[in-house]
């Protein structure tokens, strides 16, 4: 792992904050596409053992040495806490729950990230461009989906969907907590190799939930729609291949604050997706919205200019 402990390239990181960014923000598009023809816990495990399995190819073809249950045991409990509990969740509740409303509690993120890690208590709570960055985005995302949330609390039912909301912030914190476990407790195997555990235990674990649900007996594969598996496909290329690898890296070599920006950003491009291929339209409050979320991100990286410009102006 001395690999890590290097300073990473501005370009890697640049290129795996915009994989992060614009990959997961457009997974909100095709899950829904998959839903349309799979039911929730065959989707998850369909998605994340389909995953699994082809890094683990991966891994072996490239000499990795993948059963140490040293390095199985962090990488599967991140992968329940992270891809089962973390993201399982949302995709179960959106069976009741519009998406706005999942996108705009899922956005509390970033706010979690900053309770659960204790180590960067002192750091973080003193920055206060970092916390007003954290604050501010969340405030963005509340006005780039207020328009949809009012229509969507007159069609709540009661009961069935404050246990959904509570799901979701449940689900959240387990994926901030998830994280910062796999950023402080991951074992010394490779990224690769620790993505593959994390994304097979996740997978396996929705198999009772699509069995105790009846979704295995019930559903025929042979009547999934060809755009369903296209979509299943690019979730597990693209969204949990490359976007979570991505993620995990970043956990790795940036600031637990920095990466969880991704939870204000990822909306904003799941709308703009909408805007351009789905035709919908945008409103000015969505606008403001849209700028006061890349505002909030412009703030919680402020520190980190500070940091650059002062060698600079040192210097001169």
């Amino acid at each position: 792992m001395q690999t890590q402990s290097k300073t990473p390239s501005t370009a890697m990181v640049v290129l795996a904050f915009a994989t992060v960014y614009i990959v997961w923000g457009s997974t909100y598009f095709f899950i829904q596409r998959a839903l349309a023809g799979l039911p929730p816990f065959t989707l998850g495990a369909i998605r994340f053992i389909a995953a699994g399995l082809l890094m683990m190819t991966w891994s072996v073809l490239q000499g990795e040495k993948l059963f140490s249950w040293q390095n199985m045991k962090p990488a599967v409990v991140t992968g329940l806490l992270l891809l089962f509990i973390g993201n399982g969740v949302v995709i179960w509740v959106e069976q009741f729950l519009p998406s706005a409303m999942v996108a705009i509690m899922l956005s509390s993120s970033p706010l979690w990230f900053v309770a659960l890690d204790k180590s960067k208590w002192q750091e973080n709570f003193s920055n206060k461009s970092t916390i007003a960055g954290l604050i501010i985005g969340f405030a963005g995302v509340v006005l780039l989906f207020s328009e949809r949330i009012m229509n969507s609390f007159s069609s709540l039912n009661s009961s069935r969907d404050l246990f959904a909301m509570l799901l979701v912030i449940l689900g959240s914190i387990a994926w901030s907590g998830g994280s910062l476990y796999s950023k402080y407790k991951t074992g010394s195997s490779s990224a690769t190799v620790n993505s593959t555990w994390q994304m097979l235990a996740a997978g396996i674990a929705f198999i009772p939930g699509a069995l105790i649900s009846g979704e295995l007996q019930n559903i025929d594969f042979q009547a999934v729609p060809m755009n369903t598996w296209l979509a299943t496909g690019y979730l597990v290329i693209f969204g949990s291949i490359i976007g979570f690898s991505a993620y995990v890296w970043l956990l790795k070599v940036q600031p637990a604050t920095k990466v969880s920006t991704y939870a204000y950003v990822n909306p904003v491009v799941a709308v703009l997706l909408g805007i351009f291929f789905a035709k919908e339209s945008i409103s000015q409050i969505q606008i403001i919205g849209l700028i006061v979320i890349l505002g909030s991100v412009l703030l919680i990286n402020l520190h980190k200019y500070r940091k650059v410009s002062r060698p600079v102006s040192q210097a001169c």
